[in-house]
């Protein structure tokens, strides 16, 4: 007679069916939806709608990690999600609103620099999602997508504020959008601010400036934002040329 095995019960962990975090996941969807918004204004001609849309979703896809550490629900799924949001959010919105606003009228040099923007970002994700346990945290290899959205977002947002076309502004938006593409696939190195404990106490200066800085945004966000982040774009630059110059410097000790 064949030996009768015990059948698995459906309540073993081992086979049960694995759910996902509800909270942080929410944040994430918030952030995918805000990218797809963005391009459906692009395509109807409603760029600064776009442009917010893009920061409101920078502005969520911070928010998605933080919540998952403090709430301790990362996982497996949620860091793929939270990439492939960011594909959406800051690699083709942004490419698709600078192609809309004013590189379409540049012709095939206009699709190019829309395209290499929107490489460079996928290549920088999966970049980021294969040497994130073997980089220093404290620094980002590459231009930051939400970072390279904004710089591109803040550039059609604040143009449009002050009265430019598209068609005026597109060699502008050409060089910052081919700028920010390559700037994502460099090696230069960015300040990630992880080191940063938001659970230990600071000086009260820091608070001051924290409230200085709310209220220089909202004095005028466009300008304030597009020139926050075109100094963080920049700031890697001139830390790697510092770097470069103490290398060159530091004395040759005689052997």
């Amino acid at each position: 007679m064949p030996e009768l095995r015990p059948r698995k019960s459906l309540m073993n962990p081992e086979i049960r069916r694995r759910g996902i975090y509800i909270l942080p996941n929410l944040f994430t969807t918030a952030a995918l939806f805000a990218g797809f918004f963005a391009i459906v204004q692009a395509m109807n001609d409603r760029f600064e709608v776009s442009a917010v849309a893009i920061f409101l979703a920078m502005v969520l896809d911070g928010l998605d990690g933080r919540v998952a550490r403090l709430t301790h629900t990362q996982s497996a799924f949620g860091a793929e999600y939270d990439s492939l949001s960011d594909m959406v959010s800051f690699g083709v919105a942004p490419a698709l609103v600078a192609y809309e606003w004013a590189l379409k009228g540049l012709g095939k040099m206009g699709w190019i620099a829309a395209f290499i923007y929107c490489a460079g970002a996928a290549l920088r994700l999966a970049r980021f999602n294969t040497n994130i346990d073997v980089i220093d945290k404290r620094y980002f290899q590459g231009l930051p997508s939400p970072a390279a959205a904004a710089l591109v977002a803040g550039l059609v947002w604040v143009m449009i504020d002050n009265g430019w076309s598209g068609e005026e502004a597109r060699w502008y938006a050409c060089v910052l959008t081919m700028f920010a593409g390559i700037t994502m696939v460099s090696s230069v190195r960015y300040y990630s601010g992880k080191d940063i404990n938001l659970r230990k106490s600071v000086p009260f200066i820091i608070v001051v400036a924290f409230a200085i800085g709310f209220a220089l945004v909202s004095s005028y966000p466009p300008g304030v934002l597009f020139a926050l982040f075109l100094v963080y774009a920049l700031s890697g630059y001139v830390l790697a040329a510092w770097q470069l110059v103490g290398r060159r410097r530091k004395p040759v000790r005689p052997e």
